[in-house]
């Protein structure tokens, strides 16, 4: 206690850090705010059908990552969705496509060009969610709690157009808060705005639970504290994962400058057990939407009612091979083999018993599918947990926190934003946060 004491003494001694922390709290209480802001036109007080449909499933994960901004028809109803999914194309085109292949290989100015085509790529999604958003909202809420509409006597299309254009602004400007923390705070903007979404909704979920429990007169308490020492080593469990490497050996050669010769230098290469990150969960769950489009029809709705029951056998199992054969495909896009034996034979190193060249990418890639299996299993295994927890009782708010998305950007975020608080320690010659060896997060060792 005195060490983390000192800890947070030493982080407020240094004014840079301190300054970039209140930056960050300041702007992340703005996008809290916003989300609290019904969308003009719109009774606020009939939202409580909206809300109670966005609990479960991929609205359910939109309504988490936005903090409840989704379910409250909030301006910031679509948070930075339609951005995560542009950055997911433009990225996926990168591998497929030469022109944005080439742009990556361009360095900083590549990175503003894409930066700037994800932008307009994102603006196009809005123009098509938002009206999708609206046209939701016409069918989950009343006709009367569109004030606009029935007191103002304006037309739902030029409604459904202004409240279209607000929510593309919202997206934006949230947009240029992540940045902007980014820029001039701590941590990534993006993923902090999303995080901060999440943890917005724990306190619901965990008083919704602790009434359950304590009302309970079959030892409630006792099972609430089960749960919370079982949810502990599950975030222990989603830390390995996040942080675990296996550390390849590279050998480079000797090399002389000016007249004098140096000998070679051994360094590692981190081949990360996981990849892929969250996103083999985001692309699984929204697969496993599919089958409720079948509910419609007579002769295929009890098919669709099996494989969409959260609780189900057969709906956590082919979640589960999705989870995994996603993270093999995901892995096998952003890591690549090929590109990093071309740059370390570049750099003069080579793998102590491997050629240089082809052999090395086979190798890379030979030891790259092998610790992604462990790690897909593992990753499958955190993205059903929740239902798991669901069948112990525990109720459906509460069980996302048992793995899944949510538990995965937790974790994630929260060691990255770490690992830079403590680089800002380390630098001015104050303790890092750790007593021994230094902080991992997602980006490796």
């Amino acid at each position: 206690m005195k060490k983390f004491i000192q800890t947070i003494k030493n982080i407020f001694k240094i004014e840079e850090l301190r300054k970039r922390i209140v930056y960050t709290i300041l702007l992340l209480l703005v996008y809290r705010l916003g989300s609290f802001i019904v969308l003009p036109g719109i009774d606020s007080a009939q939202l409580a059908t909206l809300q109670s449909n966005s609990q479960e499933g991929l609205v359910g994960l939109l309504n988490m990552f936005s903090g409840g901004a989704f379910g409250n028809a909030s301006i910031f109803a679509l948070c930075v969705m339609p951005y995560i999914s542009a950055s997911i194309v433009i990225q996926l085109l990168g591998v497929f496509v030469p022109y944005f292949r080439k742009l990556q290989m361009e360095g900083e100015s590549g990175r503003r060009k894409m930066n700037q085509l994800t932008r307009y790529l994102t603006i196009l999604i809005l123009c098509i969610q938002g009206p999708a958003y609206m046209a939701a909202l016409h069918n989950q809420i009343p006709e009367n709690a569109f004030l606009a509409v029935h007191n103002l006597g304006w037309s739902n299309f030029m409604f459904n157009l202004v409240s279209t254009i607000i929510l593309i602004g919202g997206t934006m400007f949230v947009m240029w808060l992540g940045e902007r923390i980014t820029d001039r705070g701590i941590g990534n903007g993006i993923s902090l705005i999303i995080m901060v979404g999440i943890i917005a909704r724990l306190p619901y979920a965990l008083t919704a639970e602790i009434g359950e429990k304590v009302n309970s007169t079959a030892g409630g308490v006792l099972l609430l504290i089960v749960e919370l020492v079982i949810l502990f080593l599950v975030f222990v469990a989603a830390i390995a994962l996040v942080q675990g490497v296996r550390k390849v050996p590279v050998q480079y050669a000797k090399r002389i400058v000016g007249n004098k010769q140096y000998g070679g230098v051994r360094q590692y290469i981190p081949m990360k057990i996981n990849a892929a990150g969250v996103m083999p969960i985001i692309f699984a769950q929204a697969l496993m939407l599919f089958p409720l489009i079948f509910s419609q029809f007579d002769a295929t709705r009890g098919l669709a009612a099996t494989l969409s029951n959260y609780t189900g056998f057969w709906y956590n199992l082919i979640f589960f091979l999705l989870v995994v054969i996603f993270t093999y495909f995901y892995t096998a896009v952003t890591v690549q083999p090929t590109t990093m034996a071309e740059q370390m034979k570049q750099n003069g190193g080579f793998i102590p018993g491997v050629k240089p060249g082809k052999k090395t990418a086979e190798y890379l890639d030979t030891i790259m599918s092998r610790i992604t299996l462990p790690g897909s299993i593992f990753l499958g295994l955190i993205a059903i947990l929740p239902a798991f927890a669901m069948l112990c009782g525990v109720n459906n708010q509460f069980a996302s926190f048992y793995g899944g998305t949510s538990l995965l950007i937790l974790v994630g975020v929260v060691l990255d934003t770490l690992q830079q608080i403590e680089s800002h320690l380390l630098m001015r010659h104050y303790d890092g946060l750790m007593k021994t060896g230094r902080l991992k997060g997602r980006s490796g060792m």
